[in-house]
């Protein structure tokens, strides 16, 4: 496929955008071009080629500027010397969040590469839920590098090619976006089972010539039945897509050879109104004779993804059945471009409640995000086996349409409608028949659940046969937060005593530097699982309380031998090169608690040494310049800091649970909490965090700010 050359973008996006959207785009062009400048991609090109063509995709679908403009920066962040507040000082804060949320997590270490990747989708869904353009754009890169993968050694071609065919040609289908998703699916089929994509391609060429005359005398027969119903459309057809057909083929339920599947073209009937579409399917049914179970209304019934029309298989009289599809133009719209038709014809564009609700699957996604039950190698791994499954469509008691996967039950029907239904559900009735909860349902089943206040919650044995995400970590989620809150009270309470008995208040031996040493030794992550694992009796109060008054003295000696010039203890940094000087106590100011990649400045202060602040402190204000001296970071810095974190958000249960299990997922440690409510529904917690550099703060802060309950969360 030809490759977009910035002129040919250039001339592609003034048939589309206004001038002042025009100007964005080119100074983004302009901005990325200067940033790539020397890199090259595996093909040898210059490496502005890729942000070119994916932002060239986008463009074609007439998708809002600033997304286009996104996608010819999505990786300046990752691959140039390029800052967030330096792209925010250019484009504005809404461009640089598209671009952070289509960025992988570089600057975090993962145990396994299976972990990285399966963060890195987790974090794409989070930034997809609050801007759907993020998925979009990453659709559009994943296609582009597919275009191009010839160049990359076998092993990553076929690696790439399967999370494409696992997850990225799905969401295009969920997107509704089937020519995206055709593509990358047969060009997944080209690498992953090459021979069959050979053999086949040949076999359907040899097909189509057979039966492209029979076609072409249906087409006319159509032409000729709208004419005498009166009907204004037009009649098209197209190739299918290979891997649709090879999957046709190896059906494991009815397996067929290419000689049996007549439905190599698809032909489209594409009608005015939604009267009209009934009107041609009467019509085709009155000449032509529908095969059995071959007729499919998904305009009463539409798929999750908005797509809308009128399925029938019909026996020509020319010795061939044909599939048609019936819809109108709007339908075709949606049917070609899914999601991005919301954004196309501008003069009719849909209001944002209708794309809310083609997009309502996500919320589930991102429901499923935020439970504490799952990993994020567990989260991909369930949202593949959500994406392998067909949907079906049943119906609450109100007529409402519900999507599920097929093999669904009306457990996972309770969590779809609500979690506390799901959690308070004792029963069910389906088509008005008491039925057990392990029903398998079927489309067009009316889905009724019968719940109890007095409910003790979900059952385990629900996990034996529910099927969806949702379901499967909501039910897993309650268990896991029953079991680990008793056991950590548990071993909260056990260490408070056993320090006690001692002499000693766990408050005065409880200190994230001494904690660190206690982790690495028995491989714990965080203080919860700490208290856990004396909880539920992995490790007990003797082994860790004697060790943390070790520790506790020979901090205490350790302190009074360092004392400042008025006799105070002072802490001293060796992290920091104080220009021109050597041997000077050098002291990380409090206020403002800078860690490795913060730009900092010292102050010299009276008797105490220089005080080390960020340059964006407010109380170097009031500081004489002539007090100021430059300042750096040491090349070569092991030693963790600590940084103030405030989080303000609503109060509700469990929050505080969620942060710290998100902390200790991320392997940082805890030096201080405080929590409190400062208004009824309302909470400020200041949570001290030990980093080793800004970008850990920085991840650490968009994770926080993920959670739905979390209102804002800033460095104190």
């Amino acid at each position: 496929m030809t490759q977009l050359t910035a002129l040919e973008f250039n001339i592609e996006i003034e048939k589309i955008y206004s001038k002042s959207e025009l100007t964005v785009l080119k100074k983004a062009l302009d901005f990325a071009t200067l940033k790539h400048e020397g890199q090259k991609r595996k093909s040898g090109e210059p490496y502005i080629s890729h942000p070119i063509n994916v932002a060239g995709i986008l463009a074609k679908l007439n998708i809002h500027y600033t997304a286009v403009a996104a996608a010819l920066l999505h990786d300046v962040l990752e691959d140039c010397a390029v800052t967030e507040k330096e792209l925010s000082d250019e484009f504005g804060e809404h461009i640089v969040e598209l671009v952070k949320g289509v960025t992988k997590l570089g600057d975090f270490k993962f145990g396994s590469e299976k972990e990285e990747q399966a963060e890195n989708f987790r974090m794409m869904f989070f930034a997809m839920s609050k801007n759907h353009h993020v998925l979009v754009i990453k659709l559009a890169d994943r296609l582009h590098n597919m275009r191009t993968i010839e160049f990359l050694k076998p092993e990553k071609q076929k690696a790439m090619a399967l999370e494409t065919r696992e997850i990225y040609a799905p969401l295009a289908s969920r997107l509704g976006l089937s020519y995206i998703k055709c593509e990358l699916e047969d060009r997944c089929f080209e690498v992953l089972e090459s021979e069959d994509y050979k053999e086949l391609l040949i076999h359907v060429d040899e097909r189509r010539k057979k039966i492209d005359a029979v076609l072409k005398k249906i087409q006319s027969k159509l032409k000729e039945i709208l004419i005498s119903h009166k009907v204004e459309g037009k009649v098209t057809g197209r190739p299918k897509h290979l891997y649709s057909i090879y999957r046709k083929m190896f059906k494991k339920d009815d397996p067929k050879t290419i000689e049996q599947i007549f439905d190599l073209t698809a032909v489209r009937v594409i009608v005015k109104s939604v009267a009209d579409c009934y009107t041609v399917l009467g019509a085709l049914h009155d000449v032509w004779l529908p095969m059995k179970d071959r007729i499919k209304d998904y305009i009463a019934v539409k798929k999750s993804n908005n797509y809308q029309s009128l399925h029938t298989t019909v026996m020509t009289e020319f010795g061939m059945p044909c599939e048609i599809q019936i819809r109108t133009s709007d339908m075709h719209k949606i049917a070609e471009f899914g999601i991005a038709a919301h954004w196309m014809y501008k003069e009719k564009r849909t209001e944002a409640t209708e794309l809310d609700k083609s997009l309502a699957w996500l919320r589930y996604v991102t429901d499923v995000e935020n439970t504490d039950s799952t990993s994020s190698v567990e989260f991909l791994e369930a949202l593949k086996f959500d994406f392998s499954h067909k949907e079906i469509f049943v119906f609450t008691p109100q007529s409402k349409i519900i999507a599920l996967p097929e093999g669904a039950t009306p457990v996972d029907f309770a969590y779809r409608v609500h979690s506390a239904v799901g959690d308070s559900c004792v029963g069910a009735m389906v088509n008005e028949k008491i039925a057990t909860l392990d029903t398998v349902l079927k489309s067009g089943d009316y889905v009724k659940i019968i719940t109890a206040k007095n409910s003790k919650g979900p059952s385990r044995d629900w996990l034996r046969f529910v099927k969806t995400t949702q379901a499967i970590t909501k039910i897993k989620a309650h268990f896991k937060k029953m079991a680990k809150t008793e056991t950590i009270e548990m071993g909260r309470s056990m260490l408070e005593e056993e320090a006690k008995r001692r002499g000693y208040q766990i408050s005065t031996l409880w200190q994230q530097k001494w904690l660190d040493d206690i982790m690495r030794r028995y491989m714990l992550h965080s203080v919860e699982d700490l208290y856990a694992a004396i909880g539920y009796g992995g490790v007990t109060v003797g082994q860790i309380i004697p060790k943390l008054i070790d520790l506790y003295k020979k901090h205490e000696k350790k302190q009074q031998s360092i004392q400042n010039f008025s006799g105070k203890a002072i802490e001293t940094c060796r992290s920091i090169i104080v220009s021109g000087m050597e041997d000077l106590l050098v002291r990380l100011a409090q206020c403002c608690t800078p860690v490795p990649g913060d730009d900092i400045i010292g102050f010299v202060s009276m008797g105490r040494g220089i005080a080390v602040h960020r340059t964006t402190c407010s109380n170097l204000k009031s500081i004489p310049k002539e007090r100021l001296i430059k300042t750096e970071w040491a090349s070569a810095n092991d030693d963790p800091f600590v940084v103030q974190l405030r989080i303000e958000s609503r109060n509700t249960e469990g929050l505080l649970l969620k942060i710290t299990t998100l902390i200790s997922t991320m392997n940082l440690y805890i030096h201080s909490l405080n929590a409190r409510s400062d208004k009824p529904g309302h909470g400020i917690i200041d949570i001290g965090i030990k980093v080793k550099e800004t970008s850990q703060v920085e991840m650490l802060i968009r994770k926080i700010q993920g959670i739905p309950e979390v209102e804002k969360v800033f460095r104190s």
